[in-house]
């Protein structure tokens, strides 16, 4: 449960830019968490370019354009149906032009096909790595913890599909039950980096194993 991360800060600043793929299904949350993130991180000064490569869904690029602009960040887009890996490309030559720190690339949801969904992600890696020889630094997959099995079910497809190192888990306010955290980065072998506790900005929250372990028992008493 230990988090490398909650001592550090949140990335490693000797990569620059670094790269954040988000994987996930639609519906989690992971939108709103790269919203977030994005405001963390311009928070703490550091230079943010966004990159909506998940062009299936003209929905998901209009949301992320909406968070660019509350949160003040360049985004990187093309029309819908366009090429993932191509959008991926030209968000990772527009950050380095820009001498930017982080870049957070949003995927396409879908699940229905594994192989699809495989191709499309090794694709998008290595079209990234043209550019950042060994982006994506961080494939950060996003997990609804509301609802229990799913979260675990999904988990396995896109831990199948992809490698991924760090998972946020949303939607951990009212009655969720943080349990499915603990299960899933157990099981799975990857550490929780984020959590997310509410709507506002700021209630995406680097995770803390103890404190959340604690806080958990005391409510479950």
């Amino acid at each position: 449960l230990e988090n490398p991360h909650s001592k550090t800060g949140n990335i490693d600043e000797t990569k620059k830019p670094y790269v954040i793929m988000v994987v996930g299904v639609n519906g989690v949350g992971k939108t709103t968490t790269i919203g977030k993130l994005a405001h963390q991180f311009k928070t703490q000064g550091k230079k943010v370019v966004l990159g909506a490569a998940d062009t299936f869904r003209a929905a998901a690029v209009d949301q992320l354009v909406i968070w660019s602009e509350r949160v003040g960040v360049p985004i990187v887009k093309q029309g819908m149906g366009s090429d993932p890996a191509s959008v991926a490309f030209d968000t990772l030559q527009s950050a380095v032009a820009q001498d930017a720190d982080v870049v957070i690339i949003d995927t396409a949801g879908r699940l229905h096909n594994k192989i699809n969904l495989m191709n499309e992600l090794s694709k998008i890696k290595r079209v990234m790595q043209k550019i950042v020889p060994d982006a994506p630094h961080e494939v950060l997959l996003v997990l609804d913890g509301s609802t229990g099995q799913n979260a675990f079910e999904q988990a396995k497809q896109f831990t199948a599909a992809t490698e991924v190192n760090a998972l946020a888990v949303t939607k951990l306010d009212g009655t969720a039950k943080g349990g499915v955290v603990i299960g899933i980065s157990d099981q799975f072998q990857i550490p929780v980096k984020y959590i997310g506790v509410g709507e506002g900005m700021e209630d995406l929250q680097l995770f803390n194993g103890e404190e959340f372990v604690d806080s958990f028992f005391k409510k479950e008493r």
